[in-house]
């Protein structure tokens, strides 16, 4: 093997072995993104069972969760307190 003029026999081997590692890096992420599911953000039904208020009150879905109502915003506002 010849020595390339600047004096590193190994870099091309290094640049190969790197690349294979950001390759196997990236399989990796996506794999896991595509194994591990997103989970869903949900009301806490211990407020609405505190406070006697239905989750629809807060939240624009009826049935909890999702954006806020203008009351929601304020309940959150105000430390999750009436």
């Amino acid at each position: 093997m010849s020595k390339r003029q600047d004096g590193n026999a190994f870099a091309p081997t290094l640049t190969l072995l790197c690349g294979g590692v950001g390759v196997l890096t990236g399989a990796l992420i996506a794999g896991s993104m595509v194994l591990v599911p997103p989970t869903a953000a949900q009301a806490k039904p211990a407020y609405a069972a505190a406070t006697g208020l239905p989750c629809g009150k807060c939240h624009v879905n009826p049935a909890g969760g999702g954006p806020n109502t203008d009351f929601g915003k304020q309940f959150a506002a105000n430390g999750h307190k009436l």
